[in-house]
């Protein structure tokens, strides 16, 4: 720890970081390590928690600069995020509604500035590993756009090629620019309508990995599309203030250490471009289901206790549905197992320590019963 620390306070005083601890100062200072880095620096999964900190308040430091204090906008599970050109320029993807927004307060060309901005929105791959979300750099478009399918142009035309992604943005611009007063100047803003059955679109994307992980670890189908559409709206590139990566939200230094050490056999912990990485991340979080069901929770007795169980694990943790019935978990489990499983749903509904693990049981669920009926 000690010499971890020494190193991050080296990095700090050099030349390039100065002034500020710039996002490729703080990522050359991360522990390095091995396991699907991909060979990018940008390895967000391995710093520290201060380091990660750090980041995310230099992203905060510069966007507030241009924006100011009121217009600051951050990606999160099921918000896509991304900021170009000096932090001047941003995209912001409501998966929820779904509503893209692409806006710019450069004074200095700003449709030319928003143009590409849109082209490279649009265009953006399908595997997040490939896009830093964290900086203010570019989107390198190649390989299937991740939006294809869940955007159309002004012709009712799929977005797939860069001519076409150019033609749309030059519509946007001459027919729905916008402009609007912020605390430091002028914001230029187009709003674009993702297509009626965007959130299917994208659940068709990952049918073959689910079934294929579900199938891997004798874990049910539905269950893990109920738990991808409640962590992240099928959002590849979902991030949570908690350090949580991708579709199913795995954070690397809990449950995708366990998966790497008790199911893969590898060391160390899996990495922000591993997790990226749909196919990856899919199988990491549904690796952990398994673990859950054959390792933490495997005292469980009755089916449908378990499988409520597992899901308030998944989110607030083994230690958490314990504490539900007693804070000794020798106890905890003995009770656990005296209950009906629709006592066991009422408990983890209303006593569990924690607020968020109470509703996201019943909205897995719900979710659940939703995929069954299709």
């Amino acid at each position: 720890m000690k010499k971890t620390w020494l190193t991050i306070v080296a990095c700090l005083f050099t030349v390039s970081c100065s002034t500020s601890p710039t996002p490729d100062c703080i990522y050359n200072c991360a522990p390095s390590t091995n396991i699907g880095n991909n060979n990018n620096n940008n390895n967000f999964g391995a710093l520290t928690e201060s380091q990660r900190q750090a980041l995310l308040n230099y992203l905060e430091s510069q966007v507030k600069k241009q924006w100011g204090d009121d217009n600051y906008l951050q990606a999160g599970k099921h918000r896509y995020v991304k900021y170009f050109d000096g932090y001047r320029t941003r995209a912001h993807i409501d998966f929820d509604n779904g509503k893209i927004y692409v806006s710019t307060v450069t004074q200095h060309a700003p449709q030319h500035t928003l143009k590409k901005a849109i082209e490279e929105t649009l265009l953006m791959p399908a595997d997040p590993s490939q896009v830093d979300i964290f900086s203010d750099k570019s989107i390198p478009l190649n390989g299937k756009p991740f939006l294809l399918g869940q955007v159309k142009d002004h012709q009712n035309q799929n977005i797939q090629w860069p001519w076409r992604a150019g033609q749309y943005a030059d519509y946007l611009i001459a027919n729905k620019l916008k402009t609007q007063q912020l605390q430091r100047g002028t914001a230029y803003y187009v709003e674009i309508n993702m297509v009626a059955d965007h959130l299917e679109q994208r659940e068709y994307q990952y049918a073959d990995l689910i079934r294929q992980a579900a199938k891997r670890y004798d874990i049910d189908e539905d269950l893990i599309y109920a738990i991808v559409k409640t962590e992240s709206s099928f959002n590849p590139y979902a991030v949570s203030h908690a350090g949580a990566y991708g579709l199913m939200q795995v954070i690397p230094k809990t449950a995708g250490a366990d998966v790497f050490n008790l199911v893969k056999n590898k060391p160390g912990i899996p990495t922000k471009e591993y997790l990226f990485n749909p196919a990856n991340n899919i199988d990491t979080g549904t690796a952990y289901f398994y673990i859950l069901k054959n390792r933490y929770l495997k005292e469980v007795q009755h089916p449908t206790t378990k499988h409520y169980t597992m899901i308030s694990a998944y989110n607030g943790g083994t230690g958490g549905v314990l504490a539900t019935f007693d804070t000794d978990r020798k106890q905890a489990m003995v009770d656990l197992n005296q209950l009906q499983p629709n006592q066991v749903y009422w408990a983890l509904t209303n006593k569990h320590p924690k607020a968020e693990a109470r509703r996201y049981l019943e909205k897995v669920l719900n979710f659940q019963k939703e995929f069954e009926a299709m």
